[in-house]
């Protein structure tokens, strides 16, 4: 699967948002090893934290399939729908990822018309691990 034909499916996904609070929709995929994508959207709550990011959301639904093994994902957002700034996964969803992700593991990110790629550790490069 192409970085576009994966952020195509997050930008999908980020329409199924709940956002009613920030009113930012925030859409991922993830890829897995086997090739199979788990998509997710943000899910905000009146209770903030009982709220989910779309990476978690992914990343969870995908864990509860069974899956461990993922090549990378892809994320997108905006209030407005202008995605020309990259939406940058927060430290806890990068957290989450370093759970399963290995160093080399990419971040795709929507800068309008392009794809920004980053690197797991170089957007989290002191993540906690045992």
């Amino acid at each position: 699967m192409t970085n576009t034909e994966l952020m195509d499916l997050a930008k999908s996904a980020r329409l199924n948002s709940y956002s009613p609070y920030s009113r930012f929709k925030v859409g991922a995929a993830l890829l897995c090893d086997d090739g199979e994508v788990f998509t997710g959207c943000n899910v905000e709550n009146a209770s903030y934290p009982a709220g989910c990011c779309a990476e978690r959301t992914a990343l969870f639904s995908a864990a509860a399939h069974g899956k461990r093994r993922f090549k990378k994902i892809a994320v997108t957002g905006s209030a407005d729908d202008d995605l020309t700034s990259p939406t940058f996964p927060c430290g806890i969803c990068l957290q989450a990822l370093s759970e399963f992700c290995e160093d080399d593991f990419e971040v795709i990110l929507c800068e309008g018309d392009n794809i920004k790629i980053c690197k797991l550790t170089e957007l989290m490069p002191m993540r906690f691990k045992l």
